[in-house]
């Protein structure tokens, strides 16, 4: 049953892949067929980034209402953008070589995900006092990357202004190859970990219990979490409840916790939301920008329900 749900999913999301590519056809069809093409490659990319993101945070913190952002690795993405440019200048900062700082961004979002952890890998704290203290740092990067806004010229917060949305409709290309590198690996440290998921979901007694070692499991799953969210933030921006939306999805399609089914179908979710609707919106009704905003309304909506309802492991 399970293989026919993530069947039906892989050929959904197949179809998707194809609108995207086919509709509204128009011009020079090989060099139109060209730019979707590489679109899409990114498209794909965010889309199982963010799924596999939030369905492996979620597992670590037995929470389904829980989504990377909590660390405050968005906001600190989008203070290290502010403070590229208030140090570099415009100019500086539109010079630099792009696979050079996404590489250090995911250094940094790494750094993050290891800091946080620091203190319950020293003295047994729980995942609560980690989650707090990840709103705690998201509340300060917010608050320095607002500081800096009022510092630097207007000419050049329009620069760092543009990183502060999701853009489905404008992803960055140029950042495809190496992000495409860090998801593969992702995805396979993924794939194998899906056993071993299945037993961090069951808690930290009974993980260890089990023979999990689990301060150090928890550890390499997050700072895989960071890598992923990077990758999604780097090439489209950031998104607050599109990973919640997709997890919420696709657990009800899959009908089982079990992640050797949960991840590929968070991953085809993934892929058939941000595609299919990317399609819809951008070839179908000719604004692309508005699948950001739709898409973080109904994610909203999805957490709002989750909440009231309740909805944890």
């Amino acid at each position: 049953m399970a293989g026919r749900r993530i069947l039906g999913l892989a050929l959904v999301a197949v179809a998707c892949m194809v609108a995207f590519l086919a509709i509204g056809l128009r011009g020079d069809i090989a060099f139109v067929l060209q730019l979707r093409a590489v679109k899409l490659a990114a498209l794909v990319q965010v889309g199982v980034a963010i799924a596999l993101s939030t369905v492996v945070f979620q597992t670590v913190t037995g929470n389904r209402i829980l989504t990377p952002s909590i660390m405050g690795l968005d906001a600190l993405y989008l203070f290290g953008q502010m403070l590229m440019v208030f140090l570099l200048g415009g100019v500086g900062y539109a010079t630099l070589d792009p696979q050079l700082k996404f590489a250090a961004e995911i250094l940094l979002l790494m750094a993050l995900a290891c800091a946080l952890l620091l203190p319950m890998l020293r003295r047994r704290l729980d995942m609560g006092l980690m989650l707090l203290a990840g709103v705690v740092c998201g509340v300060l990067f917010r608050s320095l990357q607002a500081l800096l806004a009022r510092l630097i010229d207007p000419n050049e917060f329009a620069v760092a202004q543009s990183a502060s949305f999701a853009s489905f409709n404008a992803v960055r290309t140029d950042l495809l190859a190496f992000a495409a590198l860090v998801t593969l690996a992702a995805v396979i440290v993924v794939w194998r970990a899906r056993h071993v998921l299945d037993i961090v979901a069951l808690g930290a007694d009974a993980a260890t219990g089990l023979g999990i070692h689990w301060q150090r499991t928890v550890t390499g799953l997050l700072v895989l979490v960071a890598a992923l969210v990077a990758v999604s933030t780097a090439l489209v921006g950031p998104v607050a409840f599109f990973g919640l939306l997709v997890a919420a999805l696709a657990e009800r399609i899959a009908g089982t916790v079990r992640h050797a089914t949960l991840l590929p179908a968070a991953a085809l979710t993934g892929i058939i939301v941000l595609v299919g609707g990317q399609a819809l919106f951008q070839h179908g009704l000719g604004s692309g920008a508005t699948l950001g905003v739709v898409i973080e309304f109904v994610g909203g909506i999805v957490f709002l329900l989750m909440l009231l309802w309740g909805s944890r492991r």
